[in-house]
């Protein structure tokens, strides 16, 4: 059993690496994951046997937090699982909207009300949602957000608390202060250093004992000048510690520099403020420290599978002192070996499994905080006089909104992480804001599982801890189960009574910490303790100001709709974001299902059309003919030479592609609209050749070096032969023929040529098939779609060549000398 709820993929592939190969079990399981972005051609590549089982399909959800209600799809075809799936998948964001209309009349009949409280990026958008689907349907719906205590809730829904009125909540998060002026400077400090922390100098409390940190440890882990290396290529986190930077008026970003052992040394682009920066990165640590002696921070975003080595590597570096470890899943065992060298080498380690840790003011460990709206809300941007310690990340988040709200501000806070071995525990950090002055409270969020509160109620009793310290230790209701219950942090399960939440509150309770009734009491025993320092004069709050300009995001604020942006360029002819890949509003699966074909799909690309089968059919007869003409023709010899000189296929191509022109293959737009124009202006054949003689003019698609009327083209006997038995109606090419009467009377080698007929063809095909408008054709016609047939034929013939003159070997070609003219000018002499 796995000391961490698991993913059932991750089960089964743990089971297929170690289960013994001669097991008779070992191959009796197959599975495939699915996505809302998954290529369900390639899924079938890679698992062919989807098309000849019978299938289950199900959420792959937490081993331990099953709850499947009905979730699961037995015996299906690969067809049903989509059907299934379609409904669900990527549905969740809006599944309770759609379970409250779906049975709002049971809600109804059996008076349910509904409470909600969120947090988090837009939150109030999610909120705005739930209020008016309480309107629609009638049901009573409750929403609240940051502003109330997050387990609030559940006493007004038990009638303990009243429900108070609440004002409508904003439709986004649009706490941001855009910059009019358009500076690009680092904004002034918005608020002073709060009076308490003016007033380090003065004398700390009297009782004092032993020293703080072991020995080597330092009290103070971040200031406003703390640089630090990112471990990881997080890009987004390393952006939002820079705007936390430029929020609290750093000088300089707090990331010097990002380690990626994937890629090679390069920079990476980031926004200070409105401006933009690069960070270097670089691919081994030993070049990051060495370039940047000033660092004395790593925040290791590495995978569970190596953040052991590097944090590991690190620790061999002496200007290291703080180590962030954000991996949760690293085995216990590493984790300790990593926790006696920190402690060697006198290296605090915040982590594994946290979200990191916070100063306002100062610095800030990757997600910590949340987004910049966050941050502005829970006045992140400047110190106040708490301090607090939690194992969870969410939970720290947590208590920002709750201290900013009941105080003035936090002024240090860390989430040690939710393994059973911290890299740091809760003391060491309490320890450190025992002696840090311009901390006045300490604030510790426990829980159930482990004894480090214990260590807390020793510490007052031996006089080591004097400031006020409120703590409330989450689990309680693990007493109300028989059994015994794992909670959501591999640390969090009570091995022995004393290991209880209750227990270790009543402890806490004892000795003098101030301990609330539950965790719904919690903000307001902070702010009776905190009300009580400024009564007596040990917090003198500073004034507050508004917070400082703050650069808005782009992608964040269309997100929000606060902005709109033309877009670059627009498309309208394939959509790939979805589930599959559409061309021109047909799925892909349904292009295969009907045997579109080439010509086809050719007709959705370019005429966003769904042709007659015979114009399909006629398109890709086309391209067949098309396809080559011989080595001897100017683009097939470029892309030989090309070849032989040894350059790469695209290379070669694109040099027999740009000989295409009027006088090479580029005939069929200038036939088509020659003859249109003679034809729609209503002159017999023999005045359109007259004509063009007396202009001194060639007739486009009419004649050939080779062949003539008593060597015939059999290409365009074969498409002539398919257009008169298919096309309803061959008005244009009727002509055509007319006009190759005239002209091969005169000269036997002025035939309509490929190049004519295809171009004829085309406009009757445009013009009769019923898909078309007659404006929709003369404008295919006009922006040059024709010589498209001729340049996507001829590409097959010329890669054909390309890849004959590589497997035949060909070396590099030199023209001979005696296949030359040389007529130089004759010498002259003075």
């Amino acid at each position: 059993m796995s000391a961490k709820a698991i993913s059932e993929q991750t089960g089964k592939e743990l089971l297929y690496k170690f289960i013994c190969t001669t097991s008779a079990i070992q191959n009796r399981f197959k599975y495939a994951r699915v996505t809302p972005d998954t290529d369900w051609g390639r899924l079938l590549q890679d698992h062919p046997w989807l098309l000849s089982q019978n299938l289950v399909v199900k959420p792959d959800q937490l081993i331990k937090r099953r709850g499947k209600l009905g979730l699961v799809g037995v015996n299906l075809t690969l067809d049903g699982v989509k059907s299934w799936l379609k409904p669900r998948l990527g549905q969740e964001a809006t599944g309770i909207v759609r379970a409250i209309r779906d049975y709002q009349g049971p809600l109804k009949e059996h008076e349910v009300t509904v409470f909600v409280r969120r947090g988090g990026p837009n939150y109030q958008e999610g909120l705005r949602v739930m209020g008016e689907v309480g309107k629609t349907t009638g049901i009573p719906i409750h929403v609240f957000g940051t502003e109330t205590h997050m387990t609030a809730i559940v006493g007004m829904a038990l009638g303990h608390r009243p429900i108070p009125n609440q004002p409508p909540t904003a439709a986004h998060t649009a706490n941001f202060l855009l910059n009019a002026s358009g500076s690009t400077s680092t904004p002034a400090p918005s608020r002073t250093a709060s009076f308490s922390e003016s007033r380090a100098d003065e004398v700390a409390p009297a009782k004092k004992a032993k020293p703080a940190m072991p020995q080597g440890k330092s009290t103070t882990l971040f200031s406003r000048h703390t640089k630090a290396i990112v471990w990881g290529m997080q890009t987004r986190a390393v952006q939002g510690m820079l705007d936390f930077d430029y929020v609290c008026s750093r000088d300089e970003p707090s990331v010097a520099a990002m380690v990626y052992p994937f890629t090679g040394d390069h920079k990476q682009k980031f926004y200070w403020g409105h401006k933009e920066i690069l960070i270097p990165v670089f691919k081994n640590m030993a070049d990051a420290m060495r370039k940047h002696p000033e660092v004395d921070v790593l925040i290791n975003f590495a995978s569970l599978r190596s953040a052991y080595d590097s944090t590991m590597e690190t620790m061999n570096y002496a200007q290291i002192r703080t180590i962030a470890i954000i991996a949760e899943g690293i085995p216990e065992a590493l984790t300790r070996k990593l926790i006696k060298k920190a402690d060697q080498k006198g290296v605090t380690i915040i982590g594994p499994a946290t979200v990191g840790g916070i100063k306002p003011g100062c610095f800030k460990i990757g997600n910590t905080g949340g987004m910049l709206d966050n941050i502005l809300a829970s006045k992140l941007y400047r110190p106040g006089s708490v301090a607090y310690v939690s194992r969870s990340g969410g939970m720290s988040n947590e208590l920002n909104n709750i201290i900013s709200r009941t105080t003035d501000g936090v002024y240090e806070g860390v989430a040690i992480g939710g393994d059973r071995y911290p890299g740091s525990t809760f003391m060491d950090h309490v320890l450190r804001y025992q002696d840090t002055p311009g901390v006045k409270m300490i604030v510790v969020l426990g829980e159930i599982g482990g004894t480090e509160e214990y260590k807390i109620c020793r510490g007052i009793k031996e006089g080591r801890l004097t400031k006020p310290i409120v703590c409330w230790c989450i689990g309680t209701c693990a007493t109300m189960f028989s059994s015994e219950v794992q909670f959501g942090h591999a640390g969090a399960c009570a091995n022995q009574a004393s290991e209880t939440a209750v227990a270790k509150n009543q402890a806490l309770k004892e000795v003098g910490v101030f301990v609330p009734r539950s965790f719904d009491e919690l903000g307001e025993i902070i702010q009776s303790v905190y009300e009580d320092l400024v009564a007596n004069g040990v917090i003198v709050p500073a004034q507050e100001v508004p917070p400082p300009t703050v650069p808005m995001d782009y992608s964040w604020a269309r997100e929000l709709g606060l902005i709109r942006k033309p877009a670059s360029f627009m498309t309208s002819i394939c959509d790939e974001r979805g589930q599959e890949l559409i061309y021109a509003g047909m799925p892909i699966t349904e292009v295969f299902k009907e045997e579109m074909g080439i010509g086809g799909v050719l007709g959705l690309l370019w005429f966003q059309k769904r042709l007659p089968k015979y114009s399909c059919q006629f398109i890709e007869m086309c391209l067949m003919v098309t396809a080559d003409h011989g080595p001897a023709v100017s683009g097939a010899h470029n892309t030989i030479i090309c070849a032989r000189a040894g350059k790469d296929l695209v290379s070669s191509l694109t040099s027999g592609l740009l000989t295409i022109g009027d006088r090479f293959g580029g005939a069929l737009d200038a036939a088509a609209k020659m003859f249109s124009k003679a034809f729609d202006s209503g002159i017999i054949p023999m005045e359109f050749v007259n004509k063009m003689k007396k202009e001194g003019k060639l007739i486009m698609g009419i004649g050939h070096r080779v062949k003539s009327i008593n060597n015939p083209d059999m290409r365009v006997q074969i498409l002539k032969d398919y257009v008169r038995q298919h096309f309803p109606a061959t008005p244009l090419l009727d002509y055509a023929l007319e006009v190759e009467k005239i002209t091969t009377s005169k000269k036997p080698n002025l035939i309509l040529n490929v190049d004519g007929l295809i171009g004829v063809a085309f406009v009757d095909m445009l013009r009769n098939c019923g898909s078309f408008t007659r404006e929709e054709a003369d404008e295919y016609i006009d922006i040059g779609a024709l010589n498209g047939i001729f340049v996507l034929g001829r590409s097959m013939g010329f890669i054909g060549h390309y890849l004959d003159q590589k497997r035949l070997k060909q070396g590099l070609y030199r023209h001979p000398w005696d296949d030359i003219s040389y007529v130089l000018p004759e010498h002259m002499s003075m």
